[in-house]
């Protein structure tokens, strides 16, 4: 657990300490890249509440899907066309439902553990009482 947390303090640090533009002209590129890499990384945590997380899948999902959305938005610039819309659109879709499923997932747990503490405070009163 607290591998991720690390990780978390170290990107912070290093992203406010180094400071790089980026040109006009791919900034498209790099918000859909964004949303790849959110998308995969809610998908991630999304696959560890619902104990099927593979790493493999994260990684693989993580840079195919920048690559290929980063692909679509370059072609679409070359036809003339907005076609980065379409990966915002769907990683857009995807980010919420994940969100979601997070949501639900943890409150599910919450209300896992605090059944079982009531039903542990109940069993003691009980032996409590025998």
């Amino acid at each position: 657990m607290w591998l991720p947390i690390m990780g978390l303090i170290i990107g912070l640090l290093l992203g406010s300490l180094l400071t790089f533009s980026i040109p006009i002209a791919y900034s498209s590129y790099f918000a859909i890249a964004v949303l790849a890499g959110l998308d995969s990384l809610l998908g991630g945590w999304r696959a560890v509440l619902e104990n099927k997380f593979d790493g493999m899948v994260l990684i693989s999902g993580f840079f195919l899907n920048a690559v290929i959305a980063a692909f679509l938005a370059f072609f679409g610039d070359m036809v003339g066309l907005d076609l980065y819309l379409a990966a915002v659109i769907a990683f857009g879709i995807r980010i919420f439902s994940n969100i979601g499923a997070i949501r639900h997932a943890v409150i599910m747990q919450h209300r896992q553990k605090r059944l079982e503490k009531a039903k542990k405070i109940v069993e003691k009163k009980d032996m409590d009482h025998d």
